[in-house]
């Protein structure tokens, strides 16, 4: 299969990077932007055309798209980029894999939910209840994947961490390593996720649709939900997080969301229920601190 990247130079897409060397099919890793060191063909998937043409060149089967405008509280000025990289892009991927006939394999986040307070994990049927731009305009990615007739495996996941880019993980671990004393919300659950651990529940994805062509129509198209197991506070994350890497001089305090104003009100709760994805695809997923020892380890190897 011949299989394209967005995102590519992210964190889910360095992921991918990797996860590609274990696989025999051929990848194409794009980007708007090149890294050194990185093999990355350009492609600015808000352009549709561009798309058509990047997907007809290569005889792309499967569309990955790692491609997202993540950054929450910009988002709510930032709305017209938001809402172009995160409900119009998907919707472009969408229609090159229809007319491809091909499979899309679109990332979403626990955003779509957090209007309604839950207290038990949310399934993949439940009402998006978004509280921001950016959950409202993933949500509407989702929405224009469905509308545009192909065949797709939509995967809400949360907590993104991993040894590349900017994220949470690595941000505290600088952070308990530096400061005397740090407050962190205890009002906020969830649960983190590894990437690589979303890449592998990819790579089962990408090698079921394989196996299952050359059918009419994808039998798994649908949303599902992937995070690592377990369930946290951002408070009870950055404890395991420092305890990990050793960082015990630290006074880590818990403290309330409003006590850091923010442009939006992030999910209360947003623990998703992942029984669906691990029953369809016969995933096991590991618990949440297990992959971030993991993560931690490498870090601290390739510093």
């Amino acid at each position: 299969m011949n299989i394209l990247v967005t995102g590519a130079n992210g964190q889910l897409g360095n992921e991918m990077r990797l996860i590609s060397k274990e696989m025999t099919d051929h990848f194409i890793f794009t980007d708007v932007t090149e890294v050194e060191g990185l093999e990355t063909t350009l492609l600015d998937i808000t352009n549709l055309e561009a798309v058509k043409e990047v997907v007809k060149t290569h005889k792309v089967d499967c569309i990955v798209n790692c491609a997202a405008y993540t950054n929450v509280d910009k988002a709510e000025t930032d709305v017209d980029f938001c809402r172009t990289l995160n409900a119009k892009a998907p919707q472009n991927l969408a229609i090159a894999m229809k007319e491809a006939g091909g499979l899309l394999v679109h990332v979403s986040t626990d955003y779509v939910f957090g209007g309604d307070p839950y207290n038990i994990p949310c399934r993949e049927d439940q009402k998006g209840t978004p509280t921001g731009v950016y959950g409202l305009t993933k949500l509407e990615g989702e929405e224009n994947i469905k509308a545009a007739g192909c065949d797709y495996v939509i995967i809400r996941t949360a907590w993104l961490y991993s040894e590349f880019g900017k994220n949470f993980v690595k941000t505290m671990l600088n952070l308990t390593a530096t400061k005397p004393q740090l407050k962190v919300v205890f009002d906020q659950a969830g649960t983190p996720t590894y990437a690589y651990d979303l890449a592998k529940a990819i790579e089962v994805v990408l090698k079921d649709y394989t196996k299952e062509q050359p059918a009419s129509a994808y039998s798994k198209t649908g949303i599902y939900h992937f995070s690592n197991e377990g369930v946290c506070s951002w408070y009870d994350f950055t404890k395991t997080i420092a305890a990990m890497a050793g960082h015990m001089e630290c006074d880590i305090q818990p403290c309330h969301s409003n006590e850091f104003p923010s442009p939006v009100k992030r999910p209360a709760y947003s623990v998703l229920d992942k029984t669906k994805i691990k029953e369809t695809f016969g995933i096991r997923i590991p618990y949440w601190t297990d992959s971030l020892k993991v993560c931690i380890e490498n870090l601290t190897k390739n510093n």
